[in-house]
């Protein structure tokens, strides 16, 4: 009777779902923790390379984690004394300036005066004011979400003090970690399958957290160049916030297009269409010149994926899951394909963190 009444195989059915469901509670209640320590494990694998440099020369990695530190610290102090008073200066007139300009644009003058420098007829000019009245509401609902969405990373701006000293663990005790991780499998073949998933993910997250940082550099420098010569108001917040969403593949750099010229219409620039010009070139520039050859095959993922996921973990949470969607996309590519053994028995296995 009791045999029938307990059945160790859908018994062990349930204690699995059970472990996942608890897992999946755990994983939604410790989110912002994870969150956290996912950033320093990223920030670790971006500064690798110069620890790695540096410890061969000292032959002391304490030490090379130090020195690096000290450089940066030192990078980003010169750079706050020579550009840190512009970018505030010009990020709290756009504070304070930007709800006149709404009202203005909503009212019709703005488009008048933009109107009378490009030399657009009054058909023309009362269309486009037509459009706007009759989709305000859309537009300025559109406007409220993305900046409610932008200001949740506000929330967790005393992570960027955190981020940098958890960092150091892991670049410290990376090959530790790795080797514990191996350590849990029970056969040599699972071993080499921990390995081989490791290896996988050290190089996937090393190459492309190196070429993000790279890239949104290069959008960073020549946003602010260009806009600042073609004497576009406040120059020095829309080139590096255009910066910060080229971390976001495809949906982050078409959002910051779209500030960019919104904010050129608004303030009226009479370079309008060089604006226009310099975004679409630039993208050109970017997708398929630029990111081929620094980002080349880290991903190995599809475009339509990477959106897929950009948009997905944005819905679930906000900036920063779509900072951390598709680098999580690719990892799950790796251990499905490491897993299934899709690239079979004999495939090579790549260096663990650290390099080492």
């Amino acid at each position: 009777m009791l045999n029938k009444i307990w059945d160790p195989k859908t018994a062990r059915i349930l204690c699995t779902a059970l472990i996942f469901a608890l897992g999946l509670a755990f994983l939604h209640g410790a989110r912002n923790t994870l969150t956290l320590f996912l950033f320093a494990v990223l920030f670790a694998y971006f500064i690798d390379p110069f620890v790695s440099w540096l410890e061969r020369r000292l032959h002391n990695r304490i030490a090379a984690i130090a020195a690096v530190y000290v450089i940066l610290i030192a990078v980003l102090v010169g750079l706050g004394f020579l550009v840190g008073p512009t970018v505030v200066s010009q990020g709290n007139s756009l504070a304070t300036g930007l709800p006149s300009l709404l009202d203005r644009a909503s009212s019709g003058e703005l488009l008048s005066q933009v109107g009378q420098k490009h030399g657009w007829s009054e058909a023309r000019q009362a269309q486009i004011q037509n459009f706007l009245i009759s989709h305000k509401e859309v537009i300025l609902g559109f406007a409220r979400n993305i900046g409610q969405k932008l200001a949740q990373p506000a929330r967790h701006i005393w992570w960027l003090v955190l981020i940098p000293i958890l960092s150091i663990f892991f670049l410290k005790d990376g090959q530790t970690i790795a080797a514990n991780l191996v350590a849990l499998a029970r056969t040599e073949e699972d071993k080499k399958t921990f390995r081989g998933i490791i290896g996988d993910v050290n190089v996937m997250l090393g190459s492309y957290i190196r070429a993000q940082l790279i890239l949104a550099s290069l959008t960073m420098v020549s946003y602010t160049l260009v806009l600042s010569i073609l004497h576009l108001h406040y120059a020095f917040v829309l080139g590096p916030l255009a910066g910060v969403f080229e971390f976001v593949p495809v949906v982050g750099p078409a959002l910051a297009a779209i500030i960019v010229f919104v904010i050129a219409v608004l303030t009226a620039s009479p370079h309008l269409m060089w604006v226009l010009v310099f975004l679409a070139i630039w993208r050109l520039l970017q997708d398929y010149v630029n990111a081929p050859r620094i980002m080349g095959e880290s991903l190995e993922i599809s475009p339509v994926v990477q959106i897929l996921a950009v948009l997905s973990g944005g819905e679930m949470a906000g900036v920063v899951g779509a900072l951390i969607s598709v680098p999580a996309v690719a990892t799950l590519r790796i251990l499905w394909r490491r897993l299934t053994n899709e690239d079979g028995p004999d495939a090579p296995v790549n260096a663990m963190p650290d390099g080492r």
